[in-house]
C-alpha cells in the first residue's frame, strides 16, 4: 500500500478548554496531509483550480480515539482507500508521538468544473493523475 505521513506540531490555538485539540481541527490536518499526499504523488490542487476545477468533501467521518494536547507532534498517514474515475476515498491515522493512534477518519472526493455540480471523469481531465492512483490501488489490491 502506498501511504505518505505528514508531520504536525499542534499549536496551542487549536486547544480548547479542556487542554485538548478541538475536534474541528482533525478536518484541517485531513486537508493538510491530503494536500501533502497529492503533492507527493506530484500533482496539486493549485493546478486544479487554474483549469477552473475543485475537488468537494462529499463525506467525512472521523473517529477520535485519544485526546492530543499542546505542544505534542502528530504524524497523519494517508492513503487511498478506494478511487474511481469519479470518487476518490482518502483515508487517514492520526498517530502520537508514541505511536498510539489518537484518530482515524475518510474523506470522499469527486471533481467539479467551477459552477457546475456533476462530477468529471478523472482519466479524461487529468490522465497522468488517474494512472497514478490506479498504480497506488493496485499496490493496496483495494
Amino acid at each position: 500500500m502506498y501511504y505518505t505521513e505528514k508531520e504536525i506540531e499542534v499549536r496551542y490555538a487549536e486547544t480548547d478548554k479542556m487542554d485538548v485539540v478541538y475536534h474541528a481541527n482533525y478536518l484541517i490536518w485531513f486537508e493538510v496531509a491530503r494536500t501533502d499526499f497529492i503533492a507527493k504523488a506530484g500533482f496539486s490542487y493549485a493546478d486544479m483550480e487554474k483549469d477552473d476545477l475543485i475537488s468537494p468533501v462529499l463525506d467525512i467521518n472521523v473517529k477520535y480515539k485519544r485526546s492530543i494536547t499542546y505542544p505534542e507532534k502528530i504524524t497523519i498517514k494517508t492513503w487511498i482507500h478506494a478511487y474511481s474515475k469519479l470518487k476518490t476515498v482518502y483515508a487517514y491515522e492520526v498517530i502520537k508521538e508514541n505511536g498510539q493512534i489518537a484518530a482515524t477518519g475518510k474523506t470522499t472526493h469527486v471533481v467539479l468544473k467551477k459552477g457546475s455540480d456533476r462530477p468529471i471523469r478523472l482519466d479524461r481531465y487529468y490522465p497522468e493523475w488517474h494512472a497514478k492512483y490506479m498504480e497506488f490501488v493496485a499496490m493496496g489490491e483495494l
